[in-house]
C-alpha cells in the first residue's frame, strides 16, 4: 500500500494572514446580520403567536421590548435589516456588472454603512 503524497502547494490563506479590510469586514457583517435577522424573525413569530393565542405571552414580550434592553434589541434588528437591505442593493449593482473598480467598491461600502445608519435613525425617530 502506498503512502499518501503531500502536496507542495501553499495552503490557502486565512483570516490570520490578511489584515481586515472594509470589503472583507462588510462581507462578514452581511452574513452576521442575516443570522441576526433570522433570530428577529423567530422572535416576531413568537410575538405574533402570543398576539393570536396567548395574551400573557404577548404582554410579557411587549413589556420586555418596552424596557431599555428590549429597545436596544429592536434597534439592533432595525439596523441589521437596513444594513442587509442596503448591502443587498449594492450586490444587485455588482450582479449587473457595475461598481467593481476598487475606489467604487470602497465608496459604496461606506455609503452602505452611512445609509443603513441614517435609515435606522429615521425609522427609530418615526416610531416615537
Amino acid at each position: 500500500m502506498s503512502q499518501p503524497q503531500t502536496s507542495s502547494r501553499p495552503l490557502s490563506p486565512h483570516l490570520q494572514v490578511y489584515k481586515p479590510q472594509i470589503t472583507s469586514t462588510l462581507s462578514i457583517l452581511h452574513r452576521l446580520t442575516g443570522l441576526w435577522l433570522a433570530v428577529a424573525a423567530a422572535v416576531l413569530v413568537l410575538w405574533l403567536y402570543g398576539l393570536a393565542f396567548d395574551a400573557s405571552l404577548f404582554q410579557a414580550l411587549t413589556g420586555f421590548f418596552s424596557g431599555l434592553f428590549g429597545k436596544v434589541l429592536l434597534f439592533s434588528w432595525v439596523l441589521a435589516f437596513n444594513y442587509h437591505l442596503c448591502n443587498g442593493i449594492r450586490h444587485l449593482f455588482w450582479d449587473a456588472g457595475k461598481g467593481f473598480e476598487l475606489p467604487k467598491v470602497y465608496r459604496s461600502g461606506y455609503l452602505v454603512l452611512a445609509a443603513s445608519l441614517i435609515l435606522s435613525v429615521l425609522v427609530w425617530l418615526g416610531s416615537l
